[in-house]
């Protein structure tokens, strides 16, 4: 009945069985490798159009070349990176990124404080004014701008909407590789709270109408702060 089944070789089944265990190993070196390169591009480590070499990186980083290698190209399909002729390097955008990137991001941050308005729970709703009232009562700019973030995520988690939550957080993160020092005077960060005190009203009042008009008027302002912070950093860059 077993006749025709075929004895493994001496240290066959071993190999066989650690197969998987190095497929997560690699895995695990790939992620580490990818997480410490994102934190590095989104903290400013790295200038506008620097090249990034995976011998550096490698070395570095404590890991092989090939999980640098595919980091690299997992951070390129994120948009932050992008091939040269030399390899990788930082992505250092155009004003036109940024425009594409909002006229994205308002479209569907409008449908998240639409959606928001009628499916959030009163739980929520609390966090989101406690957020609010965090904000407001905070005379650290550095930490007010953290709260704001906090409380659009929170805006987003509302709507109920996992496929929009994702690509909300894609793009704002996408913009801070943008980001070269605070887009935002003080002045500007109180017309914020007046802007997020009208985007609660609707939600409280559940009026998805109301929701979107306020988060695109919020957001069409942000768009053009940042603009102007991106010719100002390009301006000082070649100055």
């Amino acid at each position: 009945m077993y006749s025709n089944l075929v004895p493994l070789e001496e240290g066959q089944g071993d190999a066989d069985r650690a197969r998987p265990t190095d497929a997560r190993r690699r895995d695990a070196a790939t992620g580490r490798g990818y997480e410490l390169l994102r934190a590095d591009v989104l903290s400013g480590k790295f200038a506008p159009g620097e090249v990034l070499l995976e011998t550096v990186l490698a070395q570095s980083y404590g890991l092989s070349r090939t999980p640098v290698r595919e980091a690299l190209g997992r951070l390129e399909q994120d948009g932050f990176l992008e091939r040269g002729t030399r390899g990788y390097r930082v992505r250092s955008g155009t004003p036109q990124d940024v425009l594409d990137i909002y006229e994205a991001r308002s479209a569907l941050e409008a449908e998240a404080a639409g959606a928001a308005a009628t499916r959030r729970t009163d739980l929520e709703l609390a966090s989101l004014l406690h957020i609010h009232d965090r904000a407001c009562a905070s005379d650290d700019p550095e930490m007010t701008r953290r709260l704001n973030s906090e409380w659009h995520a929170a805006l987003w988690r509302a709507s109920h909407n996992r496929t929009i939550q994702t690509l909300l957080g894609k793009l704002v993160t996408q913009l801070r590789i943008y980001d070269r020092g605070p887009h935002e005077s003080a002045g500007d960060l109180a017309k914020t709270r007046t802007e997020h005190a009208k985007v609660l009203a609707a939600l409280t009042s559940r009026d998805p109408d109301y929701a979107r008009r306020a988060i695109t008027d919020h957001l069409a302002r942000a768009r053009e702060l940042r603009l102007a912070a991106f010719a100002r950093n390009a301006a000082g860059s070649t100055g």
